[in-house]
């Protein structure tokens, strides 16, 4: 005898205006790639939380902020140091009213702030959540764009 699997539903907050939502998320993102292109790692890490988790391009998971600070330090300094980025916030879908996941796709660039490729090379998905007023990263998952 055959079973119906249950349709699954539609997550999403629809009967909530995210107009100065989305607004807020895209100066995080503003606010993170300021932070790469001057080597800042504190305005890169400002709108994350406290325990929040990483995994960046290489695949490495990066958990706390502690950690994700100094992670960011050693790369900024290193061989990050001279690598630029422009980023677009391409999507993003409330959850609920406080959880919002987005999209956001990322281009090198010269120090100029040239794209260098026409297409973005990486897309990095941002989990994202409301509390105290204000939004925060929970998660972000960065992943190459191999073309």
């Amino acid at each position: 005898m055959a079973t119906t699997a249950p349709q699954p539903p539609v997550i999403e907050d629809g009967a909530t205006d995210h107009e100065q939502d989305i607004a807020e998320i895209r100066r995080i993102v503003a606010d993170v790639e300021k932070g790469f292109n001057t080597n800042d790692a504190e305005l890169m890490n400002a709108h994350f939380a406290a325990n929040a988790t990483v995994v960046n391009a290489m695949g490495v998971q990066i958990s706390g902020w502690d950690a994700l600070l100094d992670s960011s330090r050693k790369g900024l300094s290193g061989f990050l140091s001279k690598e630029y980025a422009q980023y677009h916030l391409a999507n993003v879908l409330f959850l609920r009213p406080d959880v919002a996941i987005a999209h956001k796709h990322a281009w090198a660039t010269t120090p100029e702030g040239e794209r260098i490729d026409a297409e973005h090379a990486m897309n990095a998905l941002y989990v994202l959540v409301k509390e105290q007023g204000r939004w925060w990263v929970a998660a972000r998952q960065n992943t190459l764009v191999v073309r």
